[in-house]
């Protein structure tokens, strides 16, 4: 069975569309968003597909961990450099790309949401 499509496999992850990377390793990949909606804005993800937070299962542990790891990193930078940072991730209707993925980010609004 082959894996859903979606934008960050599809153009990120295949490298067909070239990103700013901010942070990487065997498990995640983190980068500077191309359309920002805050000042600093970075996208967090797990290399492999995973759907959402909640298709997230028992075997998943590690990669969850490896996750909050990164997140935690990202956001400790974003709050040294800039004194405030926030993360979430979307669920549903309101998760434009069917792949999980955190928002990590500080600053002024650039857009609306």
């Amino acid at each position: 069975m082959t894996e859903p499509c979606d934008f960050y496999c599809d153009k990120i992850l295949s490298g067909l569309l070239e990103v700013p990377v901010y942070f990487q390793n065997e498990l995640v990949f983190a980068f500077h968003h191309t359309n920002p909606l805050w000042e600093q804005h970075v996208v967090l993800l797990p290399k492999r597909h995973v759907a959402s937070l909640i298709d997230l299962g028992e075997a998943d542990n590690e990669l969850l961990l490896e996750l909050m790891r990164a997140a935690r990193m990202i956001a400790r930078d974003l709050m040294e450099r800039f004194g405030a940072a926030r993360v979430y991730t979307n669920l549903g209707e309101y998760q434009s790309s069917k792949h999980l993925h955190w928002h990590i980010g500080c600053g002024k609004q650039l857009r609306p949401y």
